[in-house]
């Protein structure tokens, strides 16, 4: 039988915390309990800071769930890019949080059962072997040492990969049960209105100092521009029951190409993305593939996520804006959601403890918005404000597309998504439709 629901879900027992009541006050609030919160509530934690974490509905309901769950410093073929649009000095930095970033989730897997693996991570191309030689070479320049070569195990037809060695894949909802134990977490507590240094909650409220955004998306559209340096992604993934393992963790450099990892005796096979309200090859895309190359492989599992976009392909690591001293995001992971999180962890809790971070620099909300993907937001969240439509989202008023795949309104702007009912499924909208 097929499920509509993300692997990951299966057999996995996460913990329960209880609905915030009354009024508490923190040092620090953490808004979001994906997988960035909870690492944030983690190193918190341990380096003995006032925290609470409020998550308005359980601990890793969203995108984490969701995630194909590949720890990894290769982001499709980013290094030749940084080298270009960012220099040496910045691109190194990104290469190294990133590449640390590996090695604390390989020290923290190590003692945790959550089908952890360390396998290489590649990126492949169809036909342009001269896209991955520049990589290559860009990441020998930042003094990696990458892999080339002409043969992949898939059975498409490619012009060879460029790897990492000692990447890495694990169950993300394993992992999360086991860390989250102990840490002063609400779930159910939905953030409906921030003041200076309150959270209003259906129940109670939080008084706070500082504050973080792990919200996927953040909330606050009065501070940072993030709904004009960011847009919203739409992924699909199948799980193919009676796979052959692959050694290695697999996806296309071209936009629209497919991912490939193996877990247990399941192939994940991901792709069909678009931006969120556009249209695009969805759970068909990938079956098509899956039709032709793994005929005899049955379909368990499907599901889908969500990721958003930065201007320059960089996630905002960081002071929310140039103006809030207390506050901080961590946002546009760009499909790196693993390794983001990890980074977004370390770099705001050394942020809390007044400690300079190598890597902040880079990461940081604040830098130079002057990119062209900035008229392309613009322009496109503006023809969608002039467009007619039943409904109109509540975040900044866009035309709501709807999504047959999926059966969601979907806001082609900022990336919002509501149910048939109209029940709020993705932020940055903070409701339901009306």
């Amino acid at each position: 039988m097929v499920e509509m629901r993300s692997i990951w879900t299966e057999n996995t027992s996460m913990p329960r915390f209880d609905k915030l009541k009354g009024s508490r006050k923190t040092d620090v609030l953490i808004i979001g309990g994906g997988m960035a919160g909870i690492l944030c509530a983690y190193f918190l934690e341990n380096a003995g800071v006032e925290y609470i974490l409020a998550e308005g509905r359980r601990i890793c309901s969203g995108v984490t769930k969701n995630t194909t769950a590949k720890i990894t410093a290769q982001h499709g073929l980013i290094y030749h890019k940084l080298l270009k649009g960012a220099g040496l000095e910045k691109a190194k930095m990104y290469l190294d949080a990133n590449q640390e970033a590996v090695r604390k989730f390989d020290r923290l897997c190590r003692s945790i059962e959550c089908d952890y693996e360390v396998r290489p991570s590649f990126v492949y191309s169809r036909k342009d072997s001269k896209r991955l030689e520049h990589e290559a070479e860009a990441l020998a320049r930042l003094g990696a040492r990458p892999i080339l070569t002409e043969e992949c195990e898939l059975p498409i037809k490619t012009a060879g990969a460029v790897g990492f060695a000692e990447q890495a894949q694990f169950n993300p909802l394993k992992f999360i049960s086991r860390i989250a134990q102990g840490l002063n977490i609400y779930e159910e507590t939905f953030i409906r209105e921030l003041a200076e240094k309150t959270a209003l909650t259906d129940e109670g409220s939080i008084a706070f100092d500082r504050v973080i955004f792990a919200t996927h998306f953040p909330i606050d559209n009065k501070h940072g521009m993030y709904f004009m340096k960011m847009y919203q992604y739409r992924s699909y993934v199948i799980a193919l029951k009676g796979a052959p393992q692959l050694k290695g963790m697999y996806v296309d450099e071209a936009e629209g190409g497919m991912s490939f990892r193996s877990f247990r005796d399941y192939l994940l096979l991901g792709g069909g993305g678009h931006k969120t309200g556009k249209i695009g090859g969805n759970w068909e895309a990938i079956r098509n593939c899956a039709r032709l190359y793994y005929p005899n492989l049955d379909e368990r599992y499907y599901w889908s996520t969500q990721d958003c976009i930065t201007l320059d392909g960089i996630p905002y690591i960081g002071r929310y804006s140039r103006r809030t001293q207390d506050r901080y995001a961590a946002a546009g992971f760009n499909k790196w959601g693993m390794t983001a999180s990890m980074v977004s962890a370390s770099i705001l809790t050394d942020m809390i403890l007044d400690k300079e971070n190598p890597y902040a620099p880079v990461f940081s909300p604040s830098r130079n918005m002057l990119k062209p993907q900035l008229m392309v937001n613009c322009l496109a969240a503006a023809a969608h404000f002039i467009t007619f439509s039943e409904k109109r989202c509540p975040h900044l008023g866009c035309a709501l597309v709807w999504n047959r795949a999926e059966h969601s309104w979907d806001c082609p702007c900022h990336g919002s998504r509501f149910d048939g009912f109209g029940k709020l499924l993705d932020n940055p909208a903070n409701g339901d439709l009306h």
